[in-house]
């Protein structure tokens, strides 16, 4: 289960509440709180809820693939230097 009330809405992948793309700015800050003392924790809930995404959001854009890394990932692992 995901920390907060932001949480995502697949297939289109936007915050429930403010419709950012998810994860949105309050979304990574709950789970940095959540996670903060299990980074490998966190990049493989993120790793896993990224490949889901991916495969939602390409079908929505006709097939074409989608890469969401920098979403899902990056930040969590540039949060933690």
């Amino acid at each position: 289960m995901l920390p907060g009330r932001h949480t995502p809405l697949p297939p289109t992948w936007l915050c429930r509440i403010d419709a950012h793309p998810w994860p949105c700015g309050e979304a990574k800050l709950a789970l940095l709180v959540a996670y903060a003392d299990d980074r490998p924790g966190l990049l493989t809930l993120l790793s896993k809820l990224r490949e889901e995404a991916e495969d939602q959001l390409t079908q929505l854009d006709g097939g074409r693939p989608v890469d969401t890394t920098d979403r899902f990932l990056t930040w969590a692992c540039q949060a933690g230097r």
